[in-house]
């Protein structure tokens, strides 16, 4: 399943939760209720100790994930487990350190024979990323590109190299939910668009269906996370239907852009 399907046929909405947060069983029933609910392709984080991208409500989901004892190993066993119940797309995100330590090419491999169609690595920069790029394009997963509102004359030069979508960071700082998004994502994704054909998702501080709605008038896709880690912080083991009601919210919102 490729990561591009994803934006194939109407606005992409993409979600991410962190792996074994609470513990992985609960993972695995919050992706195939996430999928009823209407996203097109899911970010699976895969916890580190040191997430310098994360805001406090997604590196709360990373302690409690390592607490209980989840390895990247026993995530991939999940995604082993869990894959023929999806028909969308995976990626995983993490940390540049997480692949390294792993081993970049068994890491690679290892995707592609599970059905991971994409990796996100926000702490390596685009002119360092050949070192994770050359493997996972050899093994037909996606190295997925990162855009801040700081990026200006590197956005041309990014999306150009871009796979699956470009990553359109809406903020800067962390992750988290926002009350109001003061970048202009639409001049941001022109950007990408004079440069790629490759889709653009925004991401960083959408938490609510009109957040939604109003950022994908601009772009093909949005991004939500925190407020989703958020929900299965605070219901645990009993996430799947608050996540499921949430989720499709923010559909019904995309499908009104």
């Amino acid at each position: 399943m490729k990561i591009s399907d994803a934006f194939k046929s109407r606005k992409a909405f993409v979600a991410f939760l962190t792996c074994g947060d609470p513990d992985l069983d609960v993972t695995e029933k919050l992706l195939v209720e996430m999928e009823k609910g209407g996203v097109d392709l899911i970010e699976l984080g895969i916890p580190f100790s040191d997430p310098t991208a994360e805001g406090p409500v997604i590196q709360g989901a990373n302690i409690r994930a390592l607490s209980g004892g989840v390895t990247t190993d026993k995530i991939f066993d999940m995604v082993r487990s869990v894959r023929p119940k999806l028909k969308i797309p995976l990626a995983f995100m993490t940390y540049a350190n997480v692949v390294f330590s792993y081993g970049i090419e068994r890491f690679a491999k290892t995707c592609a024979e599970i059905g991971v169609g994409g990796v996100i690595l926000p702490d390596v920069p685009f002119e360092e990323k050949h070192e994770f790029s050359d493997v996972f394009e050899r093994y037909g997963v996606d190295f997925i590109s990162l855009i801040a509102p700081t990026s200006e004359d590197r956005i041309s030069l990014i999306a150009k190299e871009a796979k699956g979508f470009v990553y359109c960071v809406s903020s800067l700082g962390v992750t988290g939910t926002r009350s109001t998004i003061t970048t202009d994502i639409g001049a941001m994704v022109a950007k990408v668009r004079e440069s790629t054909d490759t889709p653009a998702a925004v991401g960083f501080g959408i938490s609510t269906p009109q957040q939604a709605k109003d950022i994908a008038k601009k772009a093909d896709g949005v991004i939500v996370g925190s407020a989703i880690v958020s929900l299965i912080g605070q219901y645990g083991e009993n996430a799947s239907q608050p996540v499921y009601t949430f989720v499709k919210s923010i559909r019904d919102a995309l499908d009104e852009a």
